[in-house]
C-alpha cells in the first residue's frame, strides 16, 4: 500500500501504533501538542534534518536504519550538553507513492533508538514532498546539573573521547565504492553506536566542555577551541585502528586517520576535563588543551580533511 492510498490519517495511525512514548511523556500524540515532564525546570532542545540523497540512500540503508540514525543524531546532541534525553518530535516529508511500510519501519527505528535512553517519540507532523526528508527535534532534562558548553575548556585540561570515530566514515566510503563489507564499518554507518550515558556522567565528573562528534573530530573540536579561545592538540597514538578498518583503508587507498580525524556520523562525545580527574573506562584521553588557537595533531597542522560541511 502506498502512502497516497493510506492517506494522511491512515499513515499517522500506523506510525503511532509503532511508537513508545517514553516515561517523560505526560500526553502523547492525539492533541495539538504533546506534554513532556521537565522536572529540572529547564528543557534542553536540539533539531536535525536528514534528506534523502544528501544524508541517506534507500539502497544503502533500510527505513529502520534511517530511523535509528535520525534519532541518534539528535539524542547525541542532548547527551553532549550533559542532559538526559526525554522525547523526540518528528517531521516527515514523503513522496506520495512511497510504500507505507517504509514509514512504518522508520517509526520503529526511531522508537527503538529513543528507547535506549528511556525517551519517547511524542508527536510531529508530516507532508507530501518530492524529496524524502526526516526532521527530528529532541528534548532533554539536565537533572539539576549545569549544561556543559563548548566554551569552558581551559589550558591544562585533557581532551577525552567516549565512543568511536572513523567507523561510519569508513562505511560511507565502502558503500560509495560499491562494496558492502567489512560489516563492522557498513553497520556503523547505518546505525551509530552512541555512548549516550557518557554525557551526563561527564557533567557529573566536572567536564569543562563537551561536543557531539557529528561532522568530524577535528572540525567539531575546532568549535570547542574557537568557543573557548584555546588551542587543542590531539595525539594519534591514542587512537586504535581496528584491523577491519585498516584493511579496508589499504584496499581503498585511504589513510585511516582521514576517517578517524575527519569522518562524521559516529556521534562520539568529545569533552575536556580538568587535569587530575579520574575518568571511567568509557572515556579515553586523546589530547590536551593549551594556550593558543585551533586544533593540531601531534603538534602539527593537519593536512587532510577536517570534517563535513553541508554547503562545501
Amino acid at each position: 500500500m502506498s502512502i497516497a492510498e493510506a492517506g494522511e490519517f491512515g499513515l499517522i495511525a500506523r506510525i503511532v501504533a509503532r511508537l513508545d512514548f517514553g516515561t517523560a511523556s505526560l500526553l502523547g500524540p492525539g492533541d495539538d501538542a504533546a506534554v513532556v515532564a521537565a522536572s529540572d525546570g529547564r528543557v534542553v532542545a536540539s533539531t536535525d534534518v536528514l534528506v534523502e540523497g544528501r544524508h541517506f540512500r534507500r539502497d544503502w540503508s533500510s527505513a529502520t536504519d534511517v530511523g535509528h540514525r535520525a534519532a541518534a543524531a539528535n539524542l547525541a546532541d542532548i547527551a553532549a550538553m550533559g542532559a538526559s534525553p526525554t522525547a523526540l518530535l518528528v517531521g516527515l516529508c514523503v513522496p506520495v507513492d512511497l510504500d507505507i511500510s517504509w514509514a512504518e519501519d522508520l517509526a520503529a527505528g526511531l522508537s527503538a533508538e529513543a528507547a535506549k535512553v528511556g525517551a519517547g517519540v511524542v508527536g510531529g507532523d508530516m507532508s507530501a514532498s518530492p524529496t524524502l526528508t526526516v526532521a527530528v527535534t529532541a528534548l532533554g532534562d539536565l537533572g539539576g546539573r549545569a549544561p556543559v558548553l563548548r566554551s569552558g575548556a581551559q589550558p591544562g585540561d585533557v581532551v577525552a573521547l567516549a565512543g568511536r570515530t572513523g567507523y561510519a566514515a569508513g562505511g560511507y566510503t565502502v558503500l560509495s565504492r560499491g562494496f558492502r563489507t567489512p560489516k563492522l564499518l557498513v553497520e556503523a554507518y547505518r546505525r551509530p553506536e552512541v555512548p549516550y550515558e557518557a554525557g551526563a556522567a561527564a557533567a557529573t565528573l566536572g567536564a569543562t566542555s563537551m561536543i557531539d562528534v557529528s561532522d568530524g573530530l577535528l572540525q567539531d573540536l575546532g568549535h570547542v577551541a574557537a568557543a573557548s579561545v584555546v588551542g587543542i592538540d590531539l595525539h594519534t597514538e591514542a587512537f586504535e585502528i581496528p584491523g577491519a578498518m585498516r584493511d579496508a583503508a589499504i584496499a581503498l587507498g585511504v589513510d585511516p586517520f582521514q576517517w578517524v580525524l575527519g569522518g562524521g556520523d559516529d556521534h562520539a562525545l568529545a569533552a575536556t576535563f580538568p587535569p587530575g580527574v579520574t575518568l571511567p573506562a568509557q572515556w579515553r584521553v586523546i589530547g590536551g588543551v593549551h594556550e593558543g588557537t585551533g586544533v593540531t595533531v601531534d603538534r602539527k597542522p593537519w593536512q587532510g580533511g577536517t570534517g563535513w560541511d553541508h554547503f562545501r
